[in-house]
């Protein structure tokens, strides 16, 4: 007797061998587990076991931060702003406090704009530090719980659920983008797809049903998708044109099946305009967001990047089956492949070795059809080839590089290895089918009592061994805090030593009070700031003051343990006579006002 799994979140459609026994009384386990949501259960598993695959990030959530103190010092800021601006000036959203004078500047990154409401709570350094922290643990989560639900409405069980849920999210690749919080972010991709196949009654079981149309679901899963674009066009524009090329792909079939039949398939008002209205939101996202970002080029043309890029950045075959090194199980084990990347961060793109063998047993023994199995073999294929990039064919064309020259925006996306995202959720799906297989296989012939009581803990190898490849070694780094003089200098304010990674720090520290700097980093530099730095290298003389006068700085904060090997190294012994200003030491830093 077949069941529906209840909690709707759980967007499971398929019946697990637990849930078809009518012929024994039902256990307490089987009773407490009714008796509460499978979704609840899945999300609190997920929060549970990322706060652990993720530690020691909650060790000390407000003076640490994982991998080191470049990005995520940057993307701390980035949650911040947006919150903050939100609150205060939402029309000075994309003009940030940072690169002083220049505009747009929030856009000179992938914004992670869709975390403005969790930038919100709270203000100040520890609660941007705190916010990033807790964020990192939240996106881990997230992802674990969309690959589950979305296993479970293709027609996974529980057991192929958990097993595609957490191979995905904590895939060992991922270790590599730890400093990374707009590529981790990916949650939303599954969630989206696991919403929107739901919503139009759909599955890798079963296909096409009618009777189970959401078209609640359906809006949901659109609105997902925007607020996943919003966290960066770096994962999200991939996830735009899959779904374009998925609703022509529907279209089509529908087009194919009315024709066929000389009758119109049920499909229904209500989904039609539901999906035409989340359509039009995520659009809306998608295109609002691409205007900034082109005008971005248009008053920085350096910020563009040409294919060199996404050919240096191009993985050789051997890293997709290579481990980061920040990867517990597997790091050291890998060094030596790692020394033939020539960019390991962005070249280590191990899936799990556990996951491709369970992939490939899913291709032969599995509860999808054949012809779904292979559709799915087809994409890791696919999506492998892709993510070559130039290495492929030896110019990556056709390949990686025709779509940089053929889609809009794709020529954006120098770094082809992050289609793993797409391999590894592909792959997921394969496993899931397989663990399925082998649970529901429990539940026939005459050696169903002794397997019923074997196969539990059969089925938690898989599991335990997904998990055991997403232990990391990530380092935590402690921040430093903002020093006294940026409190009292007034604004806008040079931070000195200028440039460098140095300044995702000083743009964290802005998280007090927001304070406009002239400093700041992005995968490019304005016009005007290699100006300031050029002018400003024998601060402080005539020369100096009066060009940050021009501009309007009205303060100097110069951090003497930082100005080693740079041109502002003995900045305290230099002398201010005559020119007009003050300066003043606040706790081993020194503060200028002009």
């Amino acid at each position: 007797m077949n069941t529906r799994s209840t909690g709707a979140a759980a967007t499971a459609e398929n019946t697990s061998p637990e849930q078809t026994s009518d012929d024994r009384t039902p256990s307490r386990w089987d009773r407490w587990r009714r008796a509460r949501p499978e979704w609840i259960v899945a999300a609190l598993g997920s929060l549970l076991l990322s706060v652990v695959l993720t530690w020691p990030t909650l060790r000390h959530p407000a003076s640490t931060i994982p991998n080191d103190l470049g990005d995520p010092t940057l993307q701390a800021w980035q949650v911040a702003w947006s919150g903050h601006a939100l609150l205060s000036s939402p029309a000075d959203l994309w003009h940030s406090n940072t690169f002083f004078p220049e505009k747009y500047t929030y856009a000179y990154s992938d914004t992670l704009l869709g975390y403005a409401p969790i930038g919100m709570l709270g203000s100040g350094f520890e609660a941007a530090v705190i916010r990033y922290n807790v964020l990192y643990m939240l996106l881990h989560a997230l992802a674990a719980f969309g690959a589950y639900v979305l296993a479970r409405q293709l027609g996974a069980n529980r057991w192929g659920g958990a097993v595609a849920g957490v191979a995905w999210a904590f895939a060992p690749w991922r270790l590599a983008h730890a400093g990374h919080l707009n590529i981790l972010s990916s949650g939303g991709i599954a969630l989206c797809l696991a919403m929107l196949a739901r919503g139009h009654g759909w599955s890798l079981r079963h296909g096409y049903r009618p009777e189970r149309r959401r078209p609640g679901w359906a809006l949901a899963g659109w609105l997902v998708a925007a607020w996943q674009v919003t966290l960066g066009f770096g994962i999200g524009l991939p996830l735009v044109y899959f779904l374009l090329a998925a609703v022509l792909v529907t279209a089509g079939c529908y087009g194919w099946s009315w024709w066929r039949k000389r009758e119109r398939p049920p499909f229904g008002r209500r989904l039609l305009l539901a999906d035409l209205a989340g359509g039009v939101v995520f659009g809306a996202a998608t295109l609002l967001l691409g205007l900034v970002y082109l005008r971005v080029v248009d008053l920085n043309p350096q910020a563009e990047r040409g294919l060199e890029w996404t050919k240096m950045f191009s993985p050789p075959l051997i890293g997709f089956v290579t481990a980061p090194a920040d990867s517990w199980l597997w790091g050291e084990r890998h060094a030596a492949a790692r020394e033939q990347l020539s960019w390991p961060p962005e070249m280590a793109l191990l899936p799990g070795i556990t996951l491709i063998a369970l992939a490939a047993a899913g291709l032969f023994i599995s509860m999808f059809p054949v012809r779904h199995r292979v559709a799915l073999g087809l994409g890791v294929l696919g999506t492998v080839l892709l993510g070559l990039g130039s290495t492929l064919g030896g110019d990556g064309d056709p390949g990686y590089l025709t779509l940089s020259t053929l889609l809009p925006g794709w020529d954006a996306l120098r770094t082809p290895g992050r289609m793993m995202h797409w391999t590894s959720l592909l792959l997921a799906l394969l496993a899931a089918g397989a663990v399925t297989a082998l649970a529901e296989s429990s539940g026939q012939g005459s050696a169903r009592r002794w397997t019923r009581v074997l196969m539990p803990l059969v089925l938690l190898v898989p599991l335990a061994l997904v998990t055991l490849e997403g232990v990391n070694r990530t380092p935590h780094p402690t921040v430093t805090p903002p020093p006294a003089a940026m409190r009292a200098a007034q604004d806008p304010i040079l931070v000195l030593p200028a440039g460098g990674v140095g300044d995702l720090t000083y743009m964290l520290w802005t998280t007090d009070g927001f304070p406009r700097i002239t400093n700041g980093l992005a995968g490019f530099e304005p016009v005007s700031q290699a100006q300031t730095r050029m002018a400003v290298a024998s601060f402080p003389d005539a020369g100096s003051v009066a060009y940050l006068r021009g501009i309007g700085v009205r303060s100097v904060v110069a951090v003497p343990d930082r100005t080693a090997g740079t041109p502002w190294d003995g900045i305290a012994a230099r002398p201010i006579d005559g020119l007009g200003i003050t300066r003043e030491e606040l706790d081993g830093t020194l503060l200028y006002r002009l």
